[in-house]
C-alpha cells in the first residue's frame, strides 16, 4: 500500500476513530489527544500493515491499546485530576497519613485476653479465629462437634467480659454478637 492510500484509507476513518475516542474517554479533550496518538502511532507503523487485511480494525486496535495503556498508568500512577478552576482539591491540603498505634494497641491487649483463656476455650476460639471450621475443630481435637461450638462461644462470652471490665467506655463492644 503507498503511503498515499494509506493517509486517504485513514483520513476516510476520521470522524469514526473520533467518535470512539470519544466514546471510550467521555471527555472532548481526551478523545483529541487520543485520536492524535492514534494518528501518530499508525503513520509511524504503517509498515506494520499488511495490504489485504481490515484496515479499520487495525486502526480501531491501535487506539483501543492506547487508550487501554494510558489507563493503566493513570491507576498506577494514582494521579488526582483536578478539574476545578482554581484547583481546589489539590489545593486543599487534605492530605492525612494514617497512624495504626492505636489499633496495634488494642490488638496487643486483646492477644493478651486471649491468652489469659484457658487452653480448653482458648485453642478451638483460636483455631476457629484462624479460618477452621467447626468439624474441621472437631476432629483435630477429637471432640463432639456440640462441645467445640459451646466452648468457641464461652471463649466469646468471656472475652466480652474483660472487655467489658477494661473498656466500660465503649458501650459497642459490649453488643456483639
Amino acid at each position: 500500500m503507498s503511503q498515499v492510500e494509506f493517509y486517504t484509507r485513514f483520513d476516510q476513518l476520521t470522524a469514526l476513530l473520533q467518535a470512539f475516542a470519544y466514546n471510550l474517554t467521555k471527555n472532548q479533550e481526551d478523545a483529541k489527544d487520543l485520536y492524535q496518538e492514534t494518528a501518530f502511532r499508525a503513520l509511524t507503523n504503517r509498515d506494520k500493515f499488511h495490504p489485504g487485511t481490515n484496515f479499520k480494525a487495525w486502526s480501531f486496535t491501535i487506539m483501543k491499546n492506547i487508550f487501554i495503556n494510558n489507563y493503566r498508568k493513570k491507576v498506577k500512577a494514582n494521579t488526582i485530576m483536578d478539574s476545578t478552576d482554581n484547583l481546589y482539591y489539590l489545593n486543599s491540603g487534605s492530605v492525612s497519613i494514617s497512624n495504626g498505634a492505636e489499633a496495634n494497641i488494642l490488638m496487643e491487649e486483646l492477644t493478651e485476653m486471649i491468652a489469659r483463656l484457658d487452653d480448653s476455650i482458648r485453642i478451638p476460639f483460636l483455631m476457629h479465629y484462624q479460618g477452621f471450621k467447626y468439624q474441621e475443630i472437631a476432629d483435630e481435637l477429637n471432640l463432639p462437634l456440640g462441645t467445640v461450638k459451646s466452648r468457641i462461644f464461652f471463649a466469646r462470652k468471656e472475652l466480652k467480659e474483660m472487655i467489658g471490665a477494661n473498656y466500660t467506655s465503649i458501650p459497642d463492644l459490649m453488643d456483639m454478637d
